[in-house]
């Protein structure tokens, strides 16, 4: 992907010119946008394969741009990272439900967003494909998940999942019964030495939990170990 297009939509001028620089060392266009109206001006044009989006922007919060992305049916499976630097659970957890592909706190590295970007952009290109076996249709209770079409119904009611939240899922559905810690889960999903705290797991799950309503209380938490898919 090192000619994907980035859109950075983020008020901070400094943070513009960090990542400006950053980026262009990966190799990607990178286009910037210093409010969430300019942000959503640009998209058509742009056509970015991946947007990173500050939480806290002056007009139109953040919020109401991923909203206003993910409105747009064609736009739907395009990964979009949040930065905030308020690091509170209901913003994060809000932004996943809405379909958020990731999130990043403030202050964060370079580094470490790039990291996050190139799983998001690795996860969009691979989609089509099947990352853990042949089987491409699980039923479980009222889940019912098809890996081809990239589809999660839930008593024949379409949810609709970040590819993160889809992949843990399918990962959980996998394997009923078994429990697996974070980082199995995160080394299933996103790849070995994929920079990520155990706590942003546990907000990825509580947002799959929400997600699937009455089918999240099949996702079970093992206390001390990690999480399972009810048997």
């Amino acid at each position: 992907m090192s000619k994907a297009t980035i859109l950075v939509i983020e008020d901070d001028p400094d943070i513009r010119e960090l990542l400006s620089v950053s980026l262009a060392k990966e190799g990607w266009t990178t286009i910037m946008a210093e409010s969430g109206e300019a942000g959503l001006a640009q998209l058509p044009a742009a056509n970015p394969d991946c947007v990173v989006l500050d939480i806290m922007l002056p007009g139109m919060d953040g919020l109401e741009v991923l909203k206003a992305i993910k409105a747009d049916t064609g736009r739907k499976r395009l990964p979009v990272i949040m930065t905030t630097a308020k690091g509170e659970e209901a913003d994060v957890v809000t932004g996943l439900e809405l379909g958020a592909e990731d999130y990043v706190v403030k202050p964060y590295s370079p580094k470490v967003l790039i990291a996050r970007i190139r799983a998001a952009l690795r996860r969009t290109v691979d989609l089509p494909s099947h990352p853990f076996s042949a089987e491409t249709y699980l039923a479980k209770g009222d889940i019912k998940l098809d890996s081809g079409k990239h589809e999660v119904r839930v008593k024949d009611r379409r949810i609709d999942l970040s590819a993160t939240e889809f992949a843990i899922l399918e990962f959980l559905l996998r394997s009923p019964g078994w429990v697996f810690s974070r980082s199995q889960i995160i080394d299933a999903v996103k790849g070995r030495d994929y920079p990520v705290t155990d706590r942003a797991v546990d907000v990825q799950i509580l947002s799959l939990r929400r997600k699937l309503g009455e089918g999240g209380e099949d996702i079970e938490t093992v206390r001390g170990v990690g999480y399972r898919f009810k048997e």
